[in-house]
Parts: structure tokens; C-alpha cells; sequence
């Protein structure tokens, strides 16, 4: 049963690792990491990304402003953005690394060695690429409730609130957790060589002469 699951496991954490991927790279470029709705103006909503800062407005539509520097940012978005680049790059090479690595893949069937060694590099590329996509999203969630139950602000102030792109980047690094556990599982799981197979039956066709 083992060799039968294993594909199926296999191609189980690739699809979720790719899903946790474009979720990672679709986290990077969202602008709605932080929202801010103004009570003034209720129909206007304000926000903030790793690159630009838009408002949406009721009649007109959003419309975007790129930051102009990138050393004007907050820390929390500077350290962002290097780690989801880090997190997309690390993605895609245990794409490409545990595609090669899969078992139906016809390529390289009489190195099982090597596949599982690509297979395991994938996994723990896919840790790394969700770890490092939960990191900004936490760590940009964390800044804006401090922010928000900051007693030094006055209470007129308006205040961020979280963005959808973090809830995205939570499911990313999640998925590419999954699928990278999922792929690690595969290695680990015992298999069952013909040689054994053909041992055991040998063996119970004696006790049964043996009966008889």
C-alpha cells in the first residue's frame, strides 16, 4: 500500500506547495496590507503594501501611489519585502528541485538516491519559503496592533487595521508547509521491496507444505 500512496502523496504536496507559492508571490504585489477606513469620509478606504499606497474611493475607483523610497518605508516593510522575495525564490527552486525528485517522472528512474535527495532539498526549500512568508505577515500584523492600541495616539487618529494580503500570506506559508511535509513524509515511509515480498510468500508456502 505504501508504493501506492507514495505518487499520490507526492503529487499531493507538489500541487499544495505550488498553490502556497502563488499565494506567496500574489502576497508580495497585494496592496492591502494594512486598511484604513476614515470615519470622515466613510466611502473612501485607504491602503498600504509592500510598494504602494492606494485609496479607494465609491465613484472613482483605486487609484495607486508607488513609495518613493525604499529607505522611507517603516521597518516592518522594508524587512517584508526582502523576505518575500526570499520566500518566492525559495519556493520555486523546491519546485524545481521535487518535480525532478517525483516518482512518476521517467527521468532518472535508476537513481532513486538522487531523487530522494531532490525530493528531500524540495521539502525543506518549501519549510523555508513558508517560514519566511509567515515571518513579514506576523510581523506587519504585530506592528499594527501595537499601533492600534497605542494609548499615545489620540483616540481621533485614525487607525490600521489588517489587509486581506495577510490573511493570504498566512494560508501561503501554511500550504507550502503542507506540501513540503507531505513530500519529507514520502521519503520516510517505509517501502516494500520485491525482494521481501518474494521472501514472504516463499516462506508461506513451507508452512503451508509443512501443514499439509
Amino acid at each position: 500500500m505504501a508504493l501506492v500512496y507514495q505518487p499520490v502523496m507526492q503529487l499531493s504536496g507538489i500541487l499544495v506547495s505550488l498553490l502556497g507559492w502563488v499565494l506567496s508571490c500574489l502576497t508580495t504585489y497585494l496592496p492591502q496590507w494594512k486598511n484604513l477606513n476614515l470615519e470622515l469620509n466613510e466611502l473612501e478606504i485607504w491602503t498600504m503594501g509592500l510598494w504602494q499606497a492606494c485609496v479607494v474611493q465609491e465613484e472613482g475607483g483605486m487609484q495607486c501611489k508607488d513609495f518613493d523610497s525604499f529607505l522611507a518605508l517603516p521597518p516592518e516593510l522594508r524587512i517584508s519585502r526582502i523576505l518575500m522575495f526570499f520566500s518566492n525564490g525559495a519556493g520555486l527552486l523546491g519546485l524545481l528541485l521535487s518535480g525532478f525528485g517525483l516518482d512518476c517522472l521517467k527521468i532518472g528512474e535508476r537513481q532513486q538516491e538522487q531523487k530522494k535527495r531532490l525530493l528531500l532539498f524540495g521539502g525543506m526549500l518549501f519549510w523555508i519559503s513558508g517560514i519566511t512568508a509567515i515571518v513579514p505577515v506576523s510581523w506587519v500584523a504585530h506592528s499594527t496592533v501595537q499601533e492600534f492600541w497605542d494609548e499615545n495616539i489620540p483616540d481621533i487618529v485614525p487607525r490600521w487595521d489588517f489587509g486581506e494580503a495577510l490573511f493570504v500570506g498566512w494560508l501561503a506559508g501554511f500550504c507550502l508547509i503542507l506540501g513540503g511535509s507531505l513530500l519529507n513524509c514520502t521519503i520516510c515511509s517505509t517501502e516494500v521491496h520485491p525482494s521481501s515480498v518474494h521472501y514472504a510468500v516463499a516462506e508461506q508456502q513451507d508452512q503451508c507444505q509443512c501443514l499439509e
